[in-house]
């Protein structure tokens, strides 16, 4: 089944900052986690895993360093099923190279996964999978597959692994957008590796009413409460030298923009917020504010030419023929100088999830969260189900008055929420 696909694919657009920014204080890492009614049976998880890695074989890849560019590289380790680790740099050999890891813990399933191997999207494709297959062997029903939730008996097909960003941009002309640097929360940083996370629950019909109120969508919404909560920091922050732009950065998933089905990285970003230079501002103007933006921003003229600029820089004679060893330390400074100084937080939405009916009575939650940030102090993730949503709010610093201004925002405006907090590094 896995000969069909190439024994080794280049890393995508998005993914090469992700090796090149790598390092003993640093790895980009997400966790998955799908919890069921009954505890995990790990050997029938096993099984689950081994079908559902054959099926989407990028999760049987390794990293491998060629002399121009990285690659993921088919290996013959096979995927098994760990005990729950911290969310921070792991060494892939303790994966026998493999970029992710699947855990059980009680009745959670949890997936962490390095970014250079596939983005939230892929990631979430890769787990409901495998959630599916446990529930198919362990229930015996039949499973009535969708779009996130795969038959692992299907040959897998090139255009699920594929580089979309080439597919889509090659040869076209891009140009980079211009960006000023943002407001960044500062704090006591935690110890080494320290991650912190506050999981709040929401009811999804709350959030849907409030947005109707609102006129705006689930993402604009959360968008400008967290802009809200960073004029709150920012009117606390004593420093006269503090930067009077705020930026909130919305991964995009451009899937359903260009049909494609890679279960790689193919998104795009775009940054929303307000430079505050003249004043705060309401939460109303700053829902209508992100809602402007974000318009303009998904455009296709405002989108693809900073795309295309990507793909364009990637595919020049001089860049293909310089040695890895030189690139490694220029992906690295260019992502230095354009990555998190634009930004003040990032918020990645996955969405609402829609499984098989025969999956939905053995699934009560879906998570998604994001490890320590490398230059932000922290950064929101969320996803929906069953109608709940369920927001992760990471952060690398002891202080926690943003995500604590976040919720309250949220709650002045009649959401009713439930909170935990737990370590995650």
């Amino acid at each position: 089944m896995i000969a069909t696909i190439p024994a080794r694919l280049r890393l995508d657009n998005a993914a090469n900052i992700y090796p090149a920014s790598m390092s003993k204080h640093y790895s980009s890492l997400y966790r998955m986690q799908v919890t069921l009614t009954d505890p995990v049976d790990t050997h029938i998880l096993q099984t689950a895993l081994l079908h559902v890695s054959e099926r989407i074989p990028t999760f049987r890849c390794t990293l491998h360093s060629g002399a121009f560019w990285w690659y993921l590289h088919r290996c013959n380790a096979l995927p098994s099923v760990q005990p729950v680790k911290p969310l921070k740099h792991f060494s892939f050999k303790d994966q026998d190279g493999l970029l992710y890891r699947v855990s059980a813990d009680g009745r959670a399933i949890l997936l962490d996964v390095f970014h250079a191997l596939a983005d939230g999207n892929g990631a979430m494709c890769f787990l409901l999978t495998l959630a599916g297959e446990y529930i198919r062997l362990r229930y015996g029903v039949t499973i009535g597959y969708n779009s996130m939730v795969w038959d692992p008996k299907d040959r897998p097909a090139y255009a699920e692994v594929e580089d979309s960003f080439k597919t889509v941009f090659s040869g076209r002309h891009g140009k980079l957008e211009k960006n000023v640097d943002a407001y960044h929360i500062g704090g006591h940083t935690l110890p080494f590796l320290g991650v912190k996370d506050l999981r709040a629950v929401l009811q999804a019909n709350e959030v849907k009413k409030v947005c109707r109120e609102y006129g705006c969508t689930v993402t604009e919404l959360i968008t400008a409460a967290m802009l809200w909560a960073l004029q709150e920091e920012h009117r606390q922050d004593p420093s006269s030298r503090k930067r009077s732009v705020l930026k909130v950065s919305v991964p995009v998933n451009l899937r359903p923009h260009y049909g494609s089905r890679t279960v790689r990285n193919f998104s795009s970003y775009v940054n929303l917020g307000v430079d505050i230079k003249g004043g705060y501002y309401s939460f109303a103007q700053l829902v209508n504010a992100v809602k402007m933006q974000k318009a303009n921003d998904l455009r296709k003229e405002q989108l693809e030419p900073k795309i295309a600029a990507n793909v364009e820089l990637e595919e020049m004679l001089l860049v293909r023929l310089l040695p890895l060893k030189i690139k490694h330390p220029i992906i690295d400074i260019i992502n230095l100088l354009h990555g998190d100084r634009f930004c003040s937080q990032t918020l990645s939405n996955i969405g609402n999830i829609t499984l098989p009916e025969e999956m939905q009575s053995y699934v009560t939650d879906i998570d998604f969260s994001l490890g320590r940030q490398r230059g932000n102090s922290g950064a929101f993730s969320c996803v929906s189900y069953g109608g709940k949503m369920y927001i992760h709010m990471t952060r690398k610093i002891q202080e926690d008055r943003f995500e604590t201004a976040f919720l309250q925002q949220l709650s002045s405006l009649g959401l009713t929420i439930g909170t935990q907090v737990s370590n995650l590094a």
